[in-house]
């Protein structure tokens, strides 16, 4: 290890050939714009894997209630739009934190301590505010798709039911709105655009 100047900053760092001693080394040699942008990636893309297995889940049990009571399909495809909702809040996510970390500006290469530290601050926030909105529209997916199936299910032996499994249905969707909100709370002071 040896130390050198990594972005106007003096640390202590391994070179290629001794490899990373810390992950310290690691992390700091990641583009802060490359955590922005895994941050972007997550948010959409585990988004639209928890719409996913949540239209999975209550479109087979749609489909199967269905033989037995052939007049839910219609009314029970909400369930399946809940769950396409959750990769939509994913999307609208994903272009508000890539409107935030933008392309690099001229002067990443030089910004001053000020600017390495105002770039980290944007990657990470940006980055863990991508996780969280895709870990909770993960659990909202999966969440609106269970209570979708039953939904479908109970509905074809008791019609009575229907609203009232709904309204858990709709408490169930909240929880992917509720990650973007704290989102977009964790990414307000996250810019790329001003680092001096």
């Amino acid at each position: 290890a040896h130390n050198t100047l990594v972005r106007g900053m003096n640390i202590t760092n391994s070179t290629a050939s001794d490899g990373y001693l810390h992950w310290n080394d690691l992390l700091i040699d990641i583009s802060p714009f490359a955590w922005a942008n895994i941050g972007v990636s997550a948010a959409i893309g585990v988004s639209v894997l928890g719409a996913a297995w949540g239209i999975f889940v209550t479109g087979s049990s749609l489909v199967g209630a269905a033989i037995k009571a052939p007049r839910i399909r219609s009314k029970n495809l909400i369930s399946v739009i809940f769950c396409e909702a959750v990769a939509i809040y994913g999307v609208i996510m994903a272009i508000i934190l890539e409107t935030k970390a933008g392309t690099p500006p001229p002067q990443f290469m030089v910004p001053g301590l000020e600017g390495v530290y105002k770039l980290s601050f944007s990657g990470y926030g940006i980055f863990a505010a991508g996780l969280v909105v895709g870990l909770s529209n993960l659990c909202c997916g999966i969440c609106v798709g269970i209570v979708g199936s039953s939904c479908a299910l109970s509905d074809a032996q008791n019609p009575a039911l229907f609203v009232k499994i709904l309204v858990v249905e709709i408490f169930g969707s909240a929880l992917g709105l509720f990650g973007v909100i704290v989102g977009i709370i964790m990414t307000a002071g996250c810019s790329f655009q001003d680092t001096r």
